[in-house]
Order: structure tokens, then sequence, then C-alpha cells
């Protein structure tokens, strides 16, 4: 009698699949142990896959997670185009879109992004704000000024955002700030520091 197989069968994926998996599992990773959490035997570990698939789907760990960053990049370029159509049709606030921005970089996506550029990567796309930009700008009073104007405002915002998911409370306490909530109280302040600078009710 043939010996059988205690292991189960490898399932087969496409090379689609194999690196939705992937990212989805370096994502999870980020999330929950921040960058020095995904590697490639991690990573492997989760989808179960061997570490060469890995290798050979989306190349070294520098390069893992270079994909994970335009994967997230991905989510926050289509987040920012819903959450700014639902502004422009009043279906939702401000705080709303600022929420959703500053959720996806303490998931883990800021550690990342200032880890690659330590590494010595910088990012040549442009426009990733662009949606948002347009909407606010449209909602400005008349006679609106220079759209420039409107950038430098949510790249602020941005910025601060970036900044907050990296440092915590630890900017707020140099200042006296002490509540446990202060993060939720930086983001309401933005939301009305940008309803003001901006002259928009929403």
């Amino acid at each position: 009698m043939g010996r059988t197989s205690m292991t189960e069968p490898r399932r087969r994926r496409t090379a689609d699949q194999a690196v939705a998996e992937i990212l989805t599992a370096a994502e999870a990773l980020l999330t929950e142990g921040g960058v020095a959490a995904v590697q490639v035997r991690a990573v492997a570990a989760r989808v179960g896959i061997t570490d060469a698939a890995v290798n050979y789907h989306v190349g070294t760990r520098e390069q893992l997670l270079l994909a994970l960053l335009r994967h997230g990049g991905k989510q926050i370029r289509a987040g920012i185009r819903s959450c700014a159509a639902d502004l422009a049709a009043g279906d939702c606030d401000l705080d709303v879109v600022v929420d959703a921005l500053g959720d996806l970089y303490e998931g883990g996506y800021a550690e990342l992004l200032y880890a690659l550029r330590k590494a010595g990567w910088r990012d040549r796309g442009t426009g990733l704000m662009a949606d948002l930009v347009d909407v606010l700008h449209s909602r400005r009073p008349e006679p609106r000024p220079d759209i420039d104007d409107t950038r430098l405002a949510v790249a602020a915002l941005n910025q601060s955002l970036l900044a907050d998911a990296l440092l915590g409370g630890s900017s707020r306490r140099a200042t006296g700030l002490a509540s446990a909530s202060g993060g939720r109280e930086q983001r309401q302040w933005w939301v009305g520091a940008l309803r003001c600078s901006l002259g928009i009710e929403n």
C-alpha cells in the first residue's frame, strides 16, 4: 500500500492572487507590529507559501516594503477620492476625511513612509491629495485665492497627521496637554482650523 501524504495540497494561486495575499499579510503585520514586523519569513508564514515564493512575486524585503507603500498609497488615494466625492455631494463632513487619513497613517503607513525615506527612497509621484484640494477649493467663498493657498492648507494637515502618527502624544505633552484623547482633539482642532482658514462650513 502506498504512503498517504499527511500534508495538505498546496493551493494554486495566480500571480495576481499571490501578490494580493502577500500585501494583505504584510499590511496586517505592519498594523500589528510596525515596520520591523514586516519580514519575508513572517509574510510567507502568514500566507502559507515559501520565502522563495515571496521573493519571486515581490522581490527582496526592501522591495516588499516599497510594494506595501504603493499599496497603501492606492488605498489613500481611493479613500480620499471617495471622501472628496462624498464631501462634494454633502454626504459627509470634513472631520470624516481627516479621520480616514489619520487612521490610515496610524495603522502603520506613517512609520513605513518614514523608514523608507530614511533608507533613501524618494516619492516621485504627485497629486495624492488633488481630489480633496479641488473639492475644498471649489467650496471656498468668492473671490477665491490662488489654488496653491488651498494646497498649502491641505499639505499642513497631511504633515500634522503624519507627525502625530509617528510621535504620538509627545508633541502635545511638550505643550502641557496631558489628555489621553489628545489625538482626537488634535484632529478636531485641524478640522476647525481648515474651515476657518478656507472659509468653508463643512
